[in-house]
């Protein structure tokens, strides 16, 4: 007989779907089914996609501690999302292999490879399954055939499109179209063919592509029952989702944006294909704004994660690493808006420090006392138990975090021989060792950066960086060109490295 799997915590999560805070209990005991909606590799990847993946990434982490085993499914699109999300014109991948003179799949492995590269930086896990919309054309074609044999879309000069009022006007007892984005079926019923720009096919507005019949110079295109053309950009998670997952799975989580049309899109794909609305549990992550102000790049108002890490920008006064972006990131629920500002992220960076700092003293604290129980092991363990308590509570890391910081003056009082060690009890130290470990490393997903910077790779890709700085700064001062020179030379002080200049050659240390 199977041992009954019981979580260390009962967890609780926040439902888009039903708008209430629900018990997590998995569809099956001990086995958890997420799909994560991921990057489109067109571009690089930008702050607020991160923000999401690492909100995801806590979310696994934590469910994996919890004792559960679960397959993470997060895709890559590398097909069929349009230019502004529009019905038809160029594709953003193609668009963008256009510019940069390159093959569309040059295209996709290119800003693959980034966006991998930005993750591992992140200290972000990598999913169980990464599947691509190309590589699963074959399930997206059948899943349309399925939709179409089931009445829930129609075919147009080559086209398929989901016929949105069939749920909309006869409603389904699994499903109502409109539920999961919160939009009235009385607004998308006043839309009317009038509303139809350039004499659309559609016979609604509110339908979508599933199959889009391409042009002659459309590159990206594949022979289907209907037409050579390309998957709808909503198709493809509907389509990897139940191949990998089933029909009905544990979580699917996104960035809000993505709430409407994407998902919402994909719950009447899977109505339509499979007569059940696919998930138990949605989860969202909220917007990521700079200086209080929505991200632009037209507007000036923008950073990728490479300009966030180097200093190589006009925004910030100073290079953050990944672990203090991590940091600062924690330090807000998922479900709420995250502003990035100089002062948050330098008061990250220092919060960072403490809590590596304190873990570092806990390392080396050694056992006094055996059995003795005071006031400070009752509030130290108190305070241990509500951070499990708010991480359980839909994954609230600021609260968590907030709990342990107030141990860590406990832990610099020892340090500083302004508490005494018999104040707290060989048990009570043993688990602040193994719960700080076990949040910072297993559940926050933070590096020793310290430790972490010490080995050869990584120095020896500084050393080369510097190498070109320092020589791009001789060539300045050679010029006479003393702006540029000192203004290298004050950056790389911000940042804590110091460059001495001899008569053999400049040098540079690490404040």
């Amino acid at each position: 007989m199977e041992q009954e799997f019981k979580p260390k915590y009962a967890l609780t999560v926040t439902n888009t779907l039903t708008r209430e805070k629900e018990k997590f209990e998995s569809l099956t005991p001990g086995y958890v089914g997420m799909y994560v909606c991921g990057p489109t590799v067109y571009n690089e990847v930008h702050l607020g996609n991160c923000r999401t993946f690492f909100s995801f990434d806590l979310v696994y982490r934590y469910l994996m501690y919890l004792g559960y085993k679960v397959r993470y499914v997060r895709n890559i699109t590398d097909v069929g999302h349009l230019v502004d999300d529009a019905e038809e014109g160029e594709g953003k991948i193609e668009k963008q292999a256009r510019l940069e003179q390159l093959e569309p799949m040059e295209i996709v492995q290119k800003y693959t490879n980034g966006f991998h590269d930005v993750m591992r930086q992140l200290n972000a896990l990598p999913p169980s399954i990464e599947p691509t919309a190309t590589g699963h054309l074959i399930e997206q074609i059948e899943m349309v055939k399925t939709i179409l044999e089931n009445g829930y879309a129609y075919e147009m000069n080559g086209s398929v499109y989901f016929d949105t009022q069939k749920l909309v006007k006869e409603g389904t007892d699994v499903y109502n179209y409109g539920t999961l984005s919160g939009k009235k079926q009385d607004d998308l019923l006043t839309e009317t063919r009038d509303d139809l720009k350039n004499q659309s096919e559609k016979r609604h507005s509110s339908d979508f592509a599933i199959w889009m019949k391409a042009d002659e110079n459309h590159i990206m295109k594949w022979p289907s029952p209907w037409s050579m053309g390309f998957p709808g950009w909503h198709l493809e998670c509907s389509a990897m989702s139940t191949k990998y997952l089933g029909k009905y799975f544990d979580i699917h989580g996104g960035g809000m944006d993505l709430q409407f049309p994407h998902h919402e899109n994909e719950v009447a794909q899977n109505v339509g294909a499979c007569g059940c609305q696919p998930v138990k549990y949605w989860l969202h992550t909220n917007m990521l704004v700079l200086n209080g102000k929505k991200m632009s790049k037209s507007k000036g108002n923008s950073i990728l994660p490479a300009e966030l890490f180097t200093g190589a920008n006009d925004i910030l006064s100073q290079a953050y690493s990944p672990m203090s972006v991590r940091f600062f990131m924690l330090q807000a629920h998922y479900a709420s808006t995250l502003n990035i500002t100089d002062d948050g992220l330098q008061a990250a960076e220092k919060g960072y420090n403490r809590l590596m700092e304190a873990y570092h003293i806990l390392e080396n604290l050694e056992y006094t006392v055996e059995e003795k129980l005071t006031d400070d092991d009752a509030q130290i363990n108190k305070m241990l138990d509500l951070a499990f308590e708010a991480m359980s509570d839909d994954f609230n890391t600021a609260a968590a975090l907030a709990k342990l910081n107030i141990v860590i003056p406990k832990i610099n009082a020892i340090q500083n021989g302004r508490m005494d060690m018999s104040n707290i009890s060989k048990a009570t130290l043993a688990r602040m060792k193994q719960v700080f470990y076990d949040f910072i490393f297993e559940i926050f997903g933070l590096l020793d950066e310290d430790k972490d910077g010490d080995n050869e790779e990584g120095n020896n890709l500084l050393n080369e960086a510097m190498n070109v700085i320092i020589e791009l700064r001789q060539e300045a001062r050679t010029n006479k060109d003393w702006t540029t020179s000192d203004l290298i030379r004050d950056k790389l002080q911000k940042i804590g490295i110091q460059i001495k200049d001899a008569k053999e050659g400049a040098s540079w240390i690490k404040n």
